[in-house]
């Protein structure tokens, strides 16, 4: 194997992306995958929506093209050494596929806070796990680490040539399955930029009338935000939903080809994402990840905003490693993120019969959550989810709430409510003075929530605290502090050497209605 040419950001066009992609080695493990009809999605949306299934790959994600690209390339000298990477997904288990079929030693550094599930795949195929840190960040600068001193090759999640270009392959798949008489968008997933780099680059050389449209979750959005800027940013934080493209900073390479080849951003909120899981469930039956569904979710927002009708539309469905655990947070969310559910915090007389009279306001609409706990007061604060036939009913509902004499508060995109305060309904203490209360993350591993605790513990008083696991690698706690006005600048110092992210969330309508 002779030694690939050495890139350098800047230097890759289109064409050039097409080039490696058609000498590319991918299919030497990798496999053309089917891209699937939706026939109930489509209907409601007026457009023919196709699924790409890159969540049919041997490792149920489209990274094994662009690892398995990469280590093919490699010179004898090279593969003789081994290769080594950092990652908490779908990355790792793609090195360790490519390994094992090509007979090369595999490193894989992840952070001690990964799913057994995901460690027990990569050691099945003979990698060698090692785990370390609690982030990605931690395991990554251990991997460099340990490549200087084992002399391994680095094999990137996205930021590569040869990674990027194998990941492109799916366009080509994309080209030679759809047939469209008229206009034509692709929707791509966004976390480093490996996929939509390669994927924008090959389209944009044979077909540039083809639409490219990026997806990313609104807080994750590191690329559509460098776009914006002209230059690379670096995200202080990002969300923990969908882990899947959950990248602080892009890469060199794929922010340069995302940004010239690449029309359209859509982002999109937890609930829409959760929503898309269920969309792509009924009509393929297969359960995506979060980061799998969330081209589905930027597809419907688009055709939402922009009014789009009768195109054929292409999401690619980029992987299907999820937790089962998960299952139940997405089944929570999803009405919500389709627009069928809504959340109210209502305030009705507390007295005999209050519930009744309520209800019948409600009218046919089914009830799907109700939350309450007496209180020795004049009035009482109810926490209800409302089942709606079309998006526009929650606005008539709350304003014939209102009509009627009701305090309403909308909670349906209060991401404090629909997490914790739904389970806490009813949880007062008066005898709670000085409360602040914070919402924290904090690592999802064995022993994590003592260590927090114990990060804790001191001389103010723990007056509320509220955890469930979700089964990803982050929890998230919501604790309230006794804190006398006199030990604010004290407390802020604890916080920030406590060494969790913490959001103060003392104002938020839903804790001061059903918690204080």
């Amino acid at each position: 194997m002779t030694q690939v040419r050495e890139w350098v950001p800047g230097e890759l066009d289109a064409m050039d992306v097409l080039r490696l992609a058609l000498t590319s080695k991918v299919y030497g493990a990798a496999v053309e995958t089917p891209v699937s009809e939706t026939p109930r999605l489509s209907a409601r949306l007026g457009n023919r929506v196709l699924l790409k299934r890159e969540d049919q790959q041997p490792i149920f994600s489209f990274k094994l093209r662009g690892a398995y690209n990469k280590m093919a390339q490699l010179t004898a000298e090279e593969r003789s050494r081994g290769v080594i990477c950092a990652s908490a997904g779908n990355h790792a288990q793609g090195v360790a596929f490519a390994a094992e079929r090509l007979g090369v030693r595999a490193v894989i550094v992840m952070p001690a806070t990964t799913p057994e599930i995901k460690v027990g795949a990569c050691r099945a195929r003979g990698a060698e796990v090692v785990l370390f840190g609690d982030s990605f960040s931690d395991a990554e600068a251990r991997a460099f680490e340990l490549q200087r001193e084992l002399g391994l090759t680095f094999v990137h999640p996205y930021d590569d040539p040869l990674v990027l270009a194998g990941q492109g392959t799916v366009a080509l798949e994309v080209l030679r399955q759809v047939e469209a008489p008229g206009p034509l968008t692709v929707f791509v997933p966004v976390g480093g930029g490996g996929l939509i780099a390669g994927v924008a680059g090959v389209l944009k050389a044979l077909r540039p009338d083809i639409r490219v449209v990026g997806v990313e979750p609104e807080d994750s959005d590191a690329m559509f935000q460098s776009v914006q800027a002209g230059e690379r940013v670096r995200l202080d934080s990002v969300g923990i939903f969908v882990d899947g493209v959950a990248v602080k900073q892009v890469g060199a390479f794929t922010f340069d080809l995302t940004r010239r080849y690449v029309d359209d951003w859509v982002r999109v909120n937890t609930d829409e994402v959760c929503a898309a899981i269920k969309d792509v469930f009924d009509d393929t039956r297969a359960v995506m990840e979060p980061a799998g569904a969330l081209a589905v979710a930027g597809l419907k927002r688009f055709v939402q905003e922009r009014g789009v009708q009768g195109e054929t539309l292409v999401a690619l469905t980029c992987g299907a490693n999820v937790n089962f655990d998960r299952l139940r947070h997405v089944a929570e969310r999803a009405e919500i993120g389709e627009r069928r559910e809504a959340i109210f915090a209502v305030t009705i007389p507390e007295r005999p019969g209050a519930f009744r009279e309520f209800i019948e306001v409600v009218g046919a609409r089914a009830i799907t959550e109700f939350n309450y706990r007496f209180a020795p007061r004049a009035q009482a604060q109810i926490f209800v989810g409302v089942q709606l036939a079309a998006p526009g009913q929650r606005a008539e509902l709350r304003d014939e709430l209102g009509s009627r004499g009701y305090a309403v508060l909308d909670l349906t995109d209060d991401e404090l409510a629909k997490v914790h305060v739904r389970h806490m309904v009813g949880g007062r203490a008066p005898e709670a003075t000085d409360e602040r209360v914070y919402s924290f993350t904090f690592p999802e591993r064995p022993g994590a929530l003592l260590e927090f605790l114990t990060h804790l513990h001191g001389r103010w008083n723990i007056s509320l605290f509220h955890y469930r696991n979700h089964g990803s690698a982050h929890g998230r706690v919501l604790a309230g502090v006794q804190v006398p006005p006199g030990d604010a600048p004290e407390f802020a110092a604890f916080l920030a050497g406590v060494g969790y992210p913490a959001t103060e969330v003392t104002a938020n309508p839903a804790y001061r209605l059903f918690l204080t």
